[in-house]
């Protein structure tokens, strides 16, 4: 009779329900899948929970695997050694295998007063807040969005489609990743829709108060409610426990995803650096590592040598108001082009990515080791190799 193997997921966003779903296609592998809350959350409709057009939240069992036991409590320390990890309520969980899959969140703000006085919008608790806060505000009064990426246009393009007025303060640019031509198509629609775009030298959101929000310039923009979407964060988990992490503090792998410090310990996700170059944050690769660190851990117990990571991009689709999106097409190594589709075409592109994560998992949960991914990166090792000789 085969030894059955435990295996421990911390954190149950996209990656980490991808990866225990693929585990449990093997009959001596127990998975735990250890989250803080008991919902899923579809995080790509935060945008939509805030402007009041949709909802985020999915049942666990829509997605998981019945062979997966759901621990609903946070993860505070992973003892490597001991190969345990100490969960909030002071019990303790233990592994053969752990996944680190705890994603990101919103940004920690080092601009004077915006802790205090602006809102973030990245996990499920800040969004419904800030959708609360928003209810009880005269559509009149103006919404400043700090930071203009994919999140900031969409919630930006979201509370414009609702009737209100809004500013988005981006910075020097309008969504960097964009190729210049597609960035002015996003920009006409935005203003198409009524959305102040404040960009240029100076643009810069340096202070926030109550009501206003001051840039680097010295101007000074209305403000009742400001919603800070500039950055990111991820848990401190990884470095607590005393694993090497990378500047952000994403757990550091090699390109198999196994960290580092232990082959006992794979990461996933937002939270994983594969040889401190880390592939973008977005549903688009979660998916993949997450499938990828399954694969990972289940060729370790087989036996054998796990593969590298072969995971690209397609380009991202950015929703632009209610029925409407573009799709920024790039290179499979995420580089943008001058080429986007937008239109009746764009908006059901972006809609059918909706339900259709919600089924990838689905269908992982109910047959494991089905999911596979169409993009694949096969420059990675060459620019790997590069950075390495430089």
């Amino acid at each position: 009779m085969r030894e059955n193997i435990n295996v421990v997921v911390v954190g149950g966003g996209y990656a980490g329900v991808m990866a225990a779903n693929r585990l449990s296609q093997r009959d001596n592998v127990t998975v735990t899948l250890v989250n803080p809350r008991p919902s899923f959350v579809h995080r790509i409709r935060l945008h939509q929970l805030v402007g009041g057009t949709g909802d985020a939240v999915v049942g666990y069992r829509e997605v998981l695997a019945d062979r997966v036991r759901l621990v609903v409590d946070t993860a505070t320390r992973i003892d490597a050694a001991e190969r345990t990890v100490s969960l909030a309520n002071e019990s303790t969980v233990g592994y053969d295998y752990l996944i680190y899959a705890v994603g990101s969140g919103s940004a920690v703000p080092s601009v004077p007063g915006a802790s205090e006085y602006a809102h973030n919008m990245a996990s499920l608790e800040e969004a419904q807040q800030l959708r609360a806060v928003l209810d009880a505000t005269p559509t009149t009064d103006v919404v400043t969005v700090v930071g203009g990426g994919a999140t900031g246009i969409e919630v930006a393009a979201e509370l414009a489609a609702e009737g209100r007025t809004v500013t988005l303060a981006c910075g020097k640019v309008l969504h960097p990743y964009l190729h210049p031509r597609i960035r002015r198509t996003f920009a006409k629609r935005l203003a198409k829709l009524g959305v102040t775009i404040i960009d240029g030298p100076g643009a810069k959101v340096t202070a926030v108060s109550r009501d206003a929000v001051l840039l680097g310039d010295g101007r000074e923009l209305r403000s009742t409610v400001t919603v800070w979407t500039a950055g990111f964060s991820v848990p401190d988990l990884a470095a607590r426990s005393g694993l090497t992490t990378d500047a952000a503090g994403r757990l550091l792998t090699d390109e198999t995803l196994t960290s580092i410090d232990d082959d006992r310990i794979v990461a996933a996700g937002d939270s994983a650096a594969p040889s401190d170059m880390p592939l973008r944050m977005s549903c688009q690769s979660a998916n993949p590592l997450g499938a990828h660190a399954a694969d990972t851990v289940l060729a370790r117990i087989a036996g054998g040598q796990p593969a590298t990571i072969a995971i690209g991009f397609f380009g991202q689709c950015v929703s632009l108001g209610r029925g409407a999106a573009t799709v920024q097409i790039a290179s499979k190594n995420d580089v943008a082009k001058g080429f986007a589709v937008g239109g009746l075409l764009g908006a059901k592109i972006k809609s059918s990515s909706f339900p259709g994560l919600i089924e990838h998992l689905a269908h992982e949960a109910h047959k494991p080791g089905s999911y596979t991914w169409k993009f694949r990166d096969d420059t990675r090792h060459q620019r790997l190799q590069a950075l390495a000789a430089r």
